[in-house]
């Protein structure tokens, strides 16, 4: 990725503030209204030409949206698309009627139509918002938001950023590069990689920090496909969450960050910052190093003057894990190209990988490809269940979990006792990494790849948690 050899004849785009949305949308009677709808966004700078979108309330990302943990968030989704979508709240154990997948907890929104969703998030933390009907597409046009849920009680950081990265494929005019949205090439390789990073956004944004008080960065990866990895030229940087869950503070000593598509991060920046300085954010997933955004110290947080990294309350997480009675089951990942898939299981009928790919199915899990109608597994209510999943593919995968958390409990045989509670993992090329999770959240739930095109060609499938 050089985006500087992309666009040719548009030159570079000017760094402009990007401040923070704390926007909830319009409201109607305590309802949050999201409209998911075409619109233009200056994906390239202010004093560049506007890129064709589609986005929620008219901006992308969507309006941020905030409510305290414990408490009900309504939120009606009008659809004025021109195709069906619906809304997935990623990474919030809620009511599965609420998860939003379009087939399996309700039926898509059709253009022209309404859904509302309502739902009391019981953790808090960094979450997103996103379309879960064709969502290689839906998503790689700008359909996603922040949605944070705030701690019961106020933290003591001197500021808080959101930082939604992003990264487009855009053509020499600027405009998303239509020609291969849904490519086979893409599906069967690592999926929809963009030639221009975003942060909320805005090209290269100056973002304003607390330079007296620790601020808290909480940092999304709405890409397609792109594991991003994020350098931050700064001494005093804490990983203090992953995917909306507290970790015991951890300094990044100037190490990479990677961030997997759909994970979360949030960090502290802690120390006194001398307020003429400039903190740059660098992502290095390709040839070369590239800033996409600057963090600007400014003094006045109204903060207590903290100069070390801050933990946050734990969530109400089930994290008793009885992997002796543990419900297992493997998951072996198979397909793609140089994958080595010489058939599988394609709505009912066993077709070779060249039928397969004809249709644009080349990915499979357990020899089958996309939903099926049976779930991989039936857990009862507080059941440990541990999946057992292998990548045997050529291509890393953000395998990501519906309505529940987990933590790796092995890795390539090695236990692991002290590993996080996520909702996405990065699993590795030959990786073998057994999940654990208790199934104490009634419904049908998604097992899938986040890469979403590899979703799309057939890395899905599906669970059930039964009372």
């Amino acid at each position: 990725m050089k985006r500087r050899d992309v666009l040719a004849g548009i030159g570079a785009a000017a760094a402009w503030p990007a401040l923070p949305r704390f926007a909830r949308g319009a409201e109607e009677n305590g309802v949050t209204v999201l409209t998911a709808m075409p619109a233009n966004a200056p994906l390239l700078g202010s004093d560049q030409p506007q890129t064709p979108v589609w986005v929620y309330d008219g901006v992308t990302p969507g309006p941020e949206l905030r409510v305290r943990q414990g408490e009900e968030l309504r939120v009606r989704l009008e659809n004025h698309l021109d195709q069906p979508t619906t809304i997935h709240w990623h990474g919030l154990r809620i009511d599965n009627s609420m998860d939003g997948v379009a087939g399996l907890t309700q039926d898509a929104v059709p253009p022209g139509e309404s859904f509302e969703y309502a739902f009391t998030p019981p953790d808090a933390g960094t979450y997103w918002y996103h379309s879960h009907v064709r969502s290689w597409e839906q998503m790689a046009r700008g359909l996603y938001g922040a949605l944070i849920v705030d701690e019961r009680e106020p933290t003591d950081y001197g500021m808080e950023r959101t930082l939604v990265l992003d990264d487009w494929r855009l053509d020499e005019a600027g405009a998303i590069h239509e020609a291969s949205m849904g490519h086979l090439h893409d599906w069967a390789h690592a999926g929809r990689y963009g030639n221009w990073l975003t942060v909320n956004g805005a090209s290269t944004p100056t973002i304003d920090i607390a330079a007296d008080a620790p601020t808290r960065l909480r940092i999304i990866n709405t890409c397609n496909a792109r594991i991003t990895t994020l350098t931050i030229a700064h001494e005093a940087v804490f990983v203090v969450a992953l995917d909306g869950q507290p970790v015991p503070p951890s300094a990044l000593d100037g190490a990479p960050l990677p961030v997997a598509p759909a994970q979360r991060v949030d960090l502290a920046i802690a120390g006194d910052i001398a307020p003429d300085s400039e903190i740059a954010v660098l992502e290095s997933s390709g040839e070369e190093p590239v800033q996409i955004a600057a963090l600007r110290p400014v003094r006045g947080s109204g903060a207590s003057d903290h100069r070390t990294a801050l933990a946050l309350p734990d969530n109400p997480i089930a994290r008793t894990l009885d992997l002796d009675t543990a419900l297992r089951m493997p998951l072996l990942m198979e397909g793609g190209a140089m994958g080595g898939l010489q058939s599988a299981v394609y709505k009912g009928e066993d077709l070779p990988i060249r039928d397969l790919a004809g249709q644009g199915k080349v990915w499979a899990f357990n020899g089958v490809v996309d939903l099926p109608e049976a779930p991989l597994f039936t857990a009862q209510l507080g059941q440990t269940v541990v999946v057992e999943m292998s990548n045997r593919t050529a291509w890393p995968h953000a395998m990501h979990l519906h309505g529940h958390h987990f933590r790796a409990v092995s890795l390539n045989g090695v236990a692991r006792s002290a590993s996080p509670w996520r909702d996405t993992l990065l699993s590795e090329v030959d990786d073998d990494t057994h999940i654990a999770f208790v199934a104490d959240n009634p419904g049908k739930w998604l097992l899938h790849c986040h890469m979403a095109e590899h979703m799309a060609a057939g890395m899905v499938t599906w669970f059930e948690v039964t009372a």
